[in-house]
């Protein structure tokens, strides 16, 4: 009973990315949303320094922007793209379809989380190339560097479409989906230290951006890709990376739950 229930979800997946890359909006406002504010924001500030890596050179604004775009990517690709698509889902009456089916619950999820750890990670690889060839920003080159970015790409991604599962239900309609799920994630980005150095928000706004994971995702980010001297404008003046993985890890728990007791193929109150 498991094997097929894995089976059938994994046989989902080429199906969900097949799907998602149909939908031009999909594609823009998750999939290359990121890529396109790393290239206005290293267009616009190409002039400015944000400081100084290691080696006392000049950092330049895509170095600089690079974790957090990449945080951004976990947060679109799962949170924002899984909401949207659930609910339309819901909305158009494709999950009522599928309750007509032997398809679990488990496998259409599987068949989800699948597609975002698809196009997640082809969405990362884009932006560390486009980083890299386009704008000339120095990647890491340490084995322990990279096995950071590998665990908290894996934990962020994963609670992203978990929360996004979640945050499916909350849209009363597909048609609304939109409107209520883009500003949840556009209001976390800026609090989250994506668009905005974190240390210059307010405290208290800080605090609040603390309590959600992108914060911490970005943090995790910022630690493999900025030099050790960013350390010290972080919150505690440390990278935290326990933190990370704490909240982060929490916040998977969190949606998981609310998954559990509250999806549905159809809403009870439609």
């Amino acid at each position: 009973m498991i094997a097929t229930t894995v089976r059938l979800g994994v046989s989902r997946i080429g199906n969900e990315v097949r799907s998602y890359f149909r939908q031009g909006d999909s594609v823009f406002f998750t999939f290359l949303f990121p890529l396109l504010m790393l290239t206005i924001f290293s267009t616009a500030f190409s002039a400015q320094s944000f400081g100084t890596d290691d080696n006392g050179d000049s950092l330049s604004a895509a170095s600089y922007y690079l974790p957090g775009m990449l945080a951004a990517g976990l947060l679109l690709s799962g949170v924002q793209n899984l909401a949207i698509d659930i609910a339309v889902e819901r909305g158009d009456g494709t999950l009522k379809r599928l309750a007509g089916t032997p398809l679990p619950v488990v496998s259409y999820f599987i068949g989800k989380l699948g597609q975002v750890l698809v196009t997640g990670a082809a969405q990362a690889v884009l932006l560390l190339v486009v980083a890299r060839v386009v704008f000339g920003v120095d990647l890491p080159t340490t084995a322990a560097a990279w096995s950071t970015f590998a665990w908290v790409f894996l934990l962020g991604v994963t609670t992203s479409a978990v929360l996004g599962i979640a945050l499916s239900r909350i849209p009363r309609t597909g048609k609304s989906a939109t409107a209520v799920i883009i500003p949840i994630t556009l209001v976390l980005q800026f609090i989250s230290g994506v668009y905005l150095a974190f240390t210059d928000l307010p405290t208290w706004l800080q605090n609040v951006a603390s309590v959600f994971p992108l914060k911490w995702m970005a943090q995790g980010m910022r630690s493999v890709f900025l030099p050790s001297g960013f350390e010290r404008l972080e919150q505690g003046e440390v990278w935290n990376l326990g933190g990370v993985a704490l909240v982060t890890g929490l916040w998977l728990v969190v949606g998981l739950v609310i998954c559990r007791v509250t999806f549905r193929w159809i809403r009870k109150d439609g």
